[in-house]
């Protein structure tokens, strides 16, 4: 369908515009695409007439191919054509589309009246789009206001949700940096209790005091402090020591953690004292070494830094009582060890030296612990001529095993003197041990040798069999079953073991210590022992009975770290010229 009006004045402009507001009803566009298009044509009439001349309107159906409209759908074409005056000045054609979704074949619009009075009529019929149109305009306009009034409410309420979000997250950053604060705070009382309980570990493996006091300041200096100065009492004894700062002085004297500074440290604990001459720019904290009577001593100690946290103050102090323990300790130790040391060689008789037989012995004390006092040796004379050596071992160490040690061997001495075998002053030894020392047992072997009899009567009990070496350089073990251990509640006669022992020929007595070791056992030290004994010549027994003793040490020792005493008592029979 396709409609043509020639527009040269303002009543033919509005009989094309009711026509097109007419057609484009019956075509089916809707009320406002109507009012648009009415609309859009009239100011496009109205700039036609100023300009002046023809202009002809062309209102055209079709489908549509453009892009203002979806493919295949019926549209309304308008098309303004400019006069020859404006097309020749470059005028365009003026067009608009709209979509048709009713379309018809085809539809009369009908005449246009010329009456003004009925052209004003028509005029009025054809603006009912617009009014309809400026009817939904009014209710859309009352929905935007409601909308208006809900978006408003709604942002005030997103305005108050925002608020209560922003002090949720205040309050969340808040608990959040109260949980980092507190988190760091466990870790580092973590780190300070694992640091002490691993420094009081190295301090307390050591029964040295010189190496605790050596170990302290490579504990504690970069990380907790920047120098350490340990001042022990009883190490400068007459002589003038070094000069030490006042703070030390008075802590010594109080016995309470003193920090000299320029301004106070308010650690808890520890009283604050002015500036030390001798360090007059840097804090000291100077803490005693407390013990149960008396300080030992005082430990100084300058910051890593400009001043301590208050609670590394509280573990330094704590650090340092678990080292004056450890000293004490150490010093208490090797005070005892000395004692005991000394009271088991004071015990230690001299050897006799009875024609055709030598004897050579060793004693060697524990280097680890207070381990020495219970091993021992003897060799006497009997009133028969009998010789009689006996190598023995008393459970349990130091002070009390050592004097326990003299009890026996003063007891055995007395009991030979009236006669007796090997086994029978064993048997006696195990009355009188239980009987003195019911808590308290020993292990023994006894060898008794006589100029006249050419053999070697021996016993033990719980003891390490005895070596022999005859003179053709065979080494066996003495391996006959040996009685129970000395003391212990049970009534025992202990056997005597007679074996032939030719000239040249050497009896080796032991303690444990020289054989037994923790991760092999005893026997394997035993068959090490019998190799030493054999390797020499008989020549060299004879000779230097004394170093053979050493030469046996030697390799038996070498992998021991002599945690217990070792015993070694060599009696060799001279060989015939």
């Amino acid at each position: 369908m396709t409609r043509t009006w020639q527009i040269s004045d303002v009543t033919e402009a509005a009989r094309a515009r009711i026509a097109t507001a007419r057609l484009a009803a019956a075509y089916g566009v809707p009320p406002v695409e109507r009012a648009r298009l009415t609309a859009s044509l009239g100011a496009q009439l109205r700039s036609c007439l100023a300009k002046g001349g023809t202009w002809r309107l062309t209102l055209e159906t079709g489908t549509a191919s453009r892009a203002d409209a979806r493919a295949g759908e019926e549209v309304l074409h308008a098309v303004v054509t400019p006069s020859p005056e404006a097309a020749a000045a470059g005028q365009p054609p003026w067009r608009v589309t709209v979509p048709c979704p009713e379309a018809v074949a085809d539809v009369g619009v009908g005449a246009v009246a010329d009456d003004p009075a009925e052209l004003a009529q028509a005029l009025l019929c054809a603006d009912e789009d617009t009014t309809l149109v400026l009817e939904r305009l009014a209710e859309q306009e009352g929905l935007v206001d409601f909308h208006r009034e809900e978006l408003q409410q709604t942002n005030q309420g997103v305005v108050a949700l925002h608020a209560e979000l922003d002090a949720a997250g205040r309050a969340q950053r808040e608990a959040f940096a109260a949980e980092r604060k507190a988190r760091t705070e466990a870790e580092n009382a973590r780190r300070r209790l694992t640091f002490l309980a691993d420094a009081s570990a190295v301090l307390t493996a050591s029964l040295d005091h010189h190496e605790i006091v050596r170990r302290l300041p490579e504990l504690l200096v970069p990380e907790y402090a920047a120098s350490v100065d340990v001042w022990l009492f009883d190490q400068d004894g007459d002589r003038p020591g070094p000069a030490h700062a006042a703070a030390a002085v008075v802590a010594a004297r109080t016995g309470r953690p003193q920090y000299a500074a320029a301004h106070p440290g308010g650690l808890p604990g520890v009283d604050d004292q002015p500036p030390s001459a001798l360090a007059p720019d840097r804090p000291l904290l100077c803490i005693p070494l407390p013990t149960r009577q008396a300080p030992l001593g005082v430990v100084t100690l300058s910051p890593p830094g400009e001043r301590w946290d208050p609670d590394d103050a509280v573990m330094l102090v704590e650090l340092t009582r678990r080292a004056s323990i450890a000293i004490d300790h150490a010093q208490r130790y090797q005070h005892n060890r000395d004692i005991a040391e000394t009271l088991q060689r004071a015990l230690l008789t001299e050897l006799p030296a009875p024609p055709g037989l030598t004897l050579a012995a060793r004693y060697l004390p524990a280097t680890h612990g207070l381990n020495i006092g219970g091993d021992w040796y003897d060799a006497f004379r009997q009133p028969d001529g009998g010789v009689i050596a006996v190598v023995g071992d008393v459970t349990g160490h130091g002070l009390r095993a050592a004097v326990m040690m003299s009890q026996l061997r003063t007891a055995l001495r007395a009991y030979a003197v009236d006669g007796g075998s090997p086994g029978q002053l064993l048997t006696r030894l195990h009355t009188f041990l239980h009987h003195l020392q019911p808590d308290l047992f020993a292990t023994a072997v006894i060898a008794r040798f006589h100029p006249d009899d050419p053999t070697v009567t021996w016993a033990a009990a719980g003891h390490p069999p005895p070596v022999l070496r005859t003179p053709d350089g065979g080494v066996r073990t003495l391996d006959a079953k040996p009685g129970a251990m000395l003391g212990i509640p049970l009534r025992q006669e202990i056997a005597d073991h007679t074996v032939p022992m030719a000239p040249g020929s050497t009896l080796a007595l032991y303690t444990d210590g020289l054989v037994e070791r923790r991760a092999r056992g005893i026997d394997p030290g035993i068959a090490r022992l019998a190799d030493a004994l054999g390797s020499f010549g008989p020549a060299e027994l004879d000779a230097d009975l004394e170093g053979s003793a050493d030469g046996i040490l030697r390799p038996m020792l070498s992998d021991s770290e002599r945690d217990d005493d070792v015993c070694l008592l060599l009696c060799h029979l001279s060989g015939t010229d």
